[in-house]
């Protein structure tokens, strides 16, 4: 009824442990209070990371594959998946081919900042663009702008995979707006970041954009024209 299944577990195992009569009611009780904190915290992972939405959410930066055309820097991985940059409110932009492995690298540094107990939110740019503007028509924009700010990581993939109209670089500024000073946001491209301009419509709008990006982020350029999904 109290819902600590944690400490019921375990002490339901305690009967069976070796030597477990011989610890103290306050030694066992605090084995058992550790036991159901542990299980709070493994269940509150396990709902963050099925609430991120995640297309692979058992992808680990331990599992990421550095072969040598890649040219990837473990290291900068490495502190990346520390979520220091989350507390900074820094970005992070991931640019390679289709099939280079930018996804899973995203996908990686989502999983370890739901470990840290952060908040994270995956979605194809597309998908949020239709988002939008379907909110915008039903009436509720504003509450739907609110739901991409309040994530601590937002994974944007397929960012700019095709030219935007108007409204959704004005969409895209809007939700980029909220977030940049106090949220973290990973950009997976196929195109590297000096054609974003571009493809933002080339005007102010682009301007304000990439100045809420580019100044605070970090840069994983993947190289090599291997898939590795073939791989």
């Amino acid at each position: 009824k109290l819902r600590l299944p944690g400490m019921a577990a375990l002490y339901k195992e305690q009967d069976n442990q070796e030597g477990i009569k011989e610890l103290t009611f306050d030694e066992r009780i605090g084995l058992l209070i550790d036991a159901e904190e542990d299980s709070q915290s493994s269940h509150k992972i396990e709902r963050l990371i099925h609430a991120a939405n995640l297309t692979d959410s058992k992808a680990s930066v331990t599992q990421i594959l550095y072969y040598e055309d890649r040219h990837l820097n473990a290291e900068q991985i490495k502190v990346l998946a520390t979520n220091e940059y989350i507390k900074k409110h820094e970005n992070i932009l991931i640019v390679g081919a289709t099939g280079s492995g930018k996804s899973y690298i995203a996908c990686a540094l989502g999983v370890a900042a739901c470990n840290a107990k952060l908040r994270v939110r995956y979605v194809r740019l597309p998908d949020l663009l239709a988002d939008l503007e379907m909110s915008r028509l039903q009436g509720n924009y504003r509450t739907k702008i609110r739901s991409y700010e309040k994530c601590d990581l937002l994974i944007i993939d397929e960012w700019l995979l095709v030219s935007t109209k108007n409204i959704e670089q004005q969409d895209i500024l809007e939700i980029l707006e909220k977030r940049y000073r106090i949220h973290s946001t990973i950009f997976c491209s196929q195109f590297d970041v000096a054609g974003w301009h571009s493809k933002l419509g080339g005007a102010a709008l682009a301007d304000a954009i990439l100045d809420r990006i580019t100044p605070k982020s970090h840069i994983i350029k993947i190289d090599g024209d291997k898939s590795m999904r073939l791989r």
